[in-house]
């Protein structure tokens, strides 16, 4: 998982964000706010008795227990359980404040912020207990104070505002933290999608080096075979024809070592290196002729400069038909026939082997299947946007065509390797 992807995450399971970090700043300024005035209240109306040094003290721990609470014993993230810790301490301010409130009547609105903080901190099923409670000690304090007949005001308007407090921030609790499992089915879900489109990336990726293996090394080994066995009959009757044939097995492993480290440096055809699609067939051609089989190269029209992918698939389609050609066919001839038309190229290998019924896989032995080859080649054709089709009958030869649409040349387009390599 990548940084960014990790701070997403982050973000979705626990970061507080600017909403959540507001909701405590207020209470925290209220809370000051609400102290600071019922000390003044005190002092200019209710001071005077034994008990005001006692008060006074009562004030300054209680401020001091608040403070030290927010460094020692933080409130817990959204959706997390409050600690043992931040527990105590909200107990013991509950506590100082209750005392305070029983000597000093004034510190009757310090409750507000206090039930802000429990309700914000504990889950409901034990922040609306509490503010039951601090709403029953706020009544039972005004009414101490009350001076002549009883205000109703007393009596309802503390429950009014606690009700309407509470239900407003448990509901605020319950939509966060649906929006929090929202956001963690979201993160999962875009991380699960990650993970696919890199198990489709790995899957594509074998497919192609099987196609580009197939294509390059399978095929040198299996000329080598041929060649080297073709030799071994000949060694004892006809040494010139067997040398000829280990010469030619070295020129594939010469070319085959090539195309290898070509392969492994950016996987690009190396017969494309210093020559254009028309020279590399040709070369093609040249190599793929020999005792038995005749191979000529044919150019209809002019390709131009074409996309190296395009260039490159077309190269592997030829190897692979000359490949089936040579191993399969039983050939004395075949051509490969390019032709460039306006907004197309096509390729034609054309054979006059043994041929096979097109509509059932061919085979080499009774009951297997031939091989990678016809399907490495769609499979070529189709990733440049073209098509191949097969037209074949036992005792006609084959014809294999593949035709791809030609984009023109943009200089800006990124070097093929790029596009190529993971």
């Amino acid at each position: 998982m990548g940084h960014t992807e990790r701070q997403r995450e982050r973000r979705g399971t626990g970061h507080i964000g600017p909403d959540e970090r507001l909701l405590p700043a207020v209470v925290h300024a209220a809370f000051f706010l609400l102290l600071g005035s019922s000390f003044v209240r005190f002092l200019t109306r209710d001071q005077g008795g034994a008990r005001t040094g006692w008060v006074l003290a009562l004030y300054a721990v209680f401020c001091l227990l608040y403070v030290l609470g927010q460094f020692l014993a933080p409130a817990p993230r959204p959706g997390s359980a409050p600690s043992p810790r931040h527990l105590a301490w909200l107990g013991s301010v509950f506590a100082v404040w209750t005392v305070l409130l029983a000597l000093a009547p004034s510190a009757t609105w310090c409750a507000m912020p206090l039930l802000f903080a429990g309700l914000y901190a504990l889950p409901a099923r034990f922040a609306v207990p509490l503010a039951a409670v601090l709403t029953a000690l706020v009544v039972a304090s005004e009414i101490r104070v009350a001076d002549g007949a009883l205000n109703p005001n007393m009596i309802v308007a503390p429950p009014a505002l606690a009700a309407v407090a509470t239900a407003v921030l448990v509901r605020s609790q319950r939509q966060a933290a649906r929006q929090r499992v929202l956001i963690d089915d979201l993160v999962r879900t875009r991380r699960d999608l990650a993970a696919t489109e890199r198990r489709a990336g790995v899957l594509a990726e074998r497919q192609r080096l099987a196609t580009e293996i197939h294509d390059t090394v399978a095929q040198g080994l299996s000329s080598q075979q041929m060649l080297l066995q073709a030799a071994e009959r000949l060694w004892r009757t006809d040494p010139e024809a067997a040398h000829a044939h280990v010469l030619k097995a070295a020129e594939i492993t010469s070319r085959g070592l090539a195309e290898a480290r070509r392969f492994v440096h950016d996987l690009a055809p190396a017969d494309l290196v210093e020559r254009t699609l028309p020279a590399a067939l040709r070369a093609l051609a040249e190599r793929e002729s020999g005792p038995g089989l005749t191979v000529e190269f044919r150019l209809d029209g002019d390709p131009g400069p074409l996309p190296e992918r395009t260039a490159a698939a077309l190269l592997r389609i030829a190897q692979g038909a000359l490949a089936n050609v040579r191993e399969h066919a039983a050939a004395t001839r075949a051509a490969l026939t390019l032709t460039c038309l306006d907004d197309q190229i096509s390729l034609d290998i054309a054979d006059n082997g043994r041929g096979f019924d097109a509509g059932s896989p061919p085979v080499s032995a009774p009951g297997r299947a031939r091989g990678h080859g016809l399907p490495a080649m769609r499979i070529r054709a189709r990733q440049s946007g073209g098509t191949l089709s097969v037209e074949s009958a036992p005792g006609e030869g084959t014809v294999v065509s593949v035709a791809v649409p030609v984009a023109p040349v943009d200089p800006g387009v990124r070097d093929s390797r790029e596009e190529l390599v993971p």
